[in-house]
């Protein structure tokens, strides 16, 4: 039987589960008033930030799941809806896992959501990813067929990946896409990226600040650029279409390993000769 403290919210930090694919009981009668007031005050900002910013894939996914102000969405309300439309479901872990459980969960259209909030003086920054930044941001993407594709396909190929020991080239193209991604979408730039449209300062700096380079995504550049893990990025890479995904759902990555096999990395805020440029960043903000 798990360890009745699974049950408990907010566990992080060396906790590891009984079960090996470390999910724990969501346990949603036990969230208190003062964690759903947290996610209330987190839904409520957020929703007023994305307006005109997010793509549209990530608004009609929203739309249709049971994710409002009222209270932390249960995770077996959601699943019923994403199993219909995608084929995925919710399953809660106490934070983040080790990478074999992660992909395996993608390889199998599990998606692992932190069941912890954050505590109210964090309502900026929390560095280890909790339910909001896991419901709200990553799960209305997953209503969309080519990022339900791309997810589990990237969870197949992290599993190869890290026997062949190239998971910091795949990591990245993760890192540019589902996190921190921009697209292309009518007449400017949005964003699906769920590290951007659960913060609420980055959904701002993402599109408007002057300092971050933003550049048309090319999978071997993304695969050789560094990230930060920090702070603001220095730099963003735009996808042509939401359903570019379904491309690198579809690609044998093995021969793109093999195309930058010795090739520097590149820092995240250059620019190269052949990159197509949206907007050369000034870089004044990580200059301070």
């Amino acid at each position: 039987m798990l360890d009745q403290t699974a049950a408990k919210h907010g566990i992080v930090g060396g906790y590891v589960p009984e079960r090996p694919d470390w999910t724990i009981p969501q346990d949603w009668a036990a969230y208190t008033a003062s964690e759903h007031g947290v996610w209330r005050t987190l839904f409520e900002r957020q929703m007023q930030r994305i307006k005109g910013r997010a793509c549209a894939a990530y608004m009609d996914g929203l739309s249709q799941l049971p994710i409002t102000a009222d209270a932390i969405p249960d995770f077996d309300e959601l699943s019923e809806v994403l199993q219909r439309r995608t084929g995925w479901t919710v399953v809660a872990v106490p934070g983040m896992v080790p990478n074999d459980v992660f992909f395996n969960h993608l390889a199998n259209r599990r998606f692992p959501a932190g069941q912890f909030i954050r505590t109210p003086d964090q309502l900026d920054y929390l560095q280890e990813p909790d339910v909001f930044h896991d419901l709200f941001g990553h799960v209305p993407m997953m209503m969309n067929p080519a990022m339900a594709d791309f997810m589990q396909a990237y969870g197949e190929g992290g599993l190869r990946a890290e026997k062949l020991g190239v998971l910091d080239r795949l990591a990245r193209l993760y890192w540019y896409t589902v996190e921190f991604g921009l697209v292309e979408e009518g007449e400017g730039v949005r964003i699906f990226g769920a590290g951007i449209l659960s913060s609420f300062t980055e959904t701002a700096f993402a599109l408007e600040s002057p300092s971050p380079n933003r550049i048309g995504f090319d999978l071997k550049r993304v695969m050789r650029t560094t990230y930060r893990i920090d702070d603001f990025q220095e730099g963003y890479f735009v996808l042509p279409s939401v359903d570019a995904l379904m491309e690198f759902a579809q690609t044998d990555f093995g021969p793109v390993y093999a195309a930058i096999e010795g090739l520097p990395d590149l820092t995240p805020g250059r620019i190269e000769p052949d990159d197509r440029v949206f907007h050369a960043g000034t870089g004044e903000y990580h200059m301070l």
